[in-house]
């Protein structure tokens, strides 16, 4: 059968600790954006991966970034760091995010 309907893109299921909070993202939006459309909040200012507010530590899972080069350094990148503001998921992904905040 043929539909004119896109395909699906696949969602991510990001957990954010040590709060426990959890969201659903699409691997075209930021983890922020995707983050505050699931009413949890992430420290943010710039929203373009310069001021460094959103820093946090990818745990487990695959991530890529909006931009060509985001304010980490290579060390930071080689550690896990992530700017979720610039960040997308490219697989399931566990985050240390102590800041995270529920806005429900």
């Amino acid at each position: 059968m043929l539909t004119d309907d896109p395909p699906l893109k696949q969602a991510y299921k990001v957990s954010l600790q040590p709060s426990g909070l959890q969201f659903e993202t699409d691997p075209a939006m930021s983890l922020l954006n995707s983050a505050l459309l699931a009413q949890i909040r992430l420290p943010s200012s710039c929203r373009n991966g310069t001021c460094r507010t959103c820093l946090c530590k990818l745990k487990s899972g695959e991530i890529s970034y909006q931009i060509d080069w985001p304010g980490l350094t290579r060390e930071e990148k080689a550690e896990g760091y992530l700017l979720p503001c610039v960040a997308v998921a490219q697989s399931d992904l566990v985050i240390d995010a102590p800041d995270a905040v529920s806005l429900k």
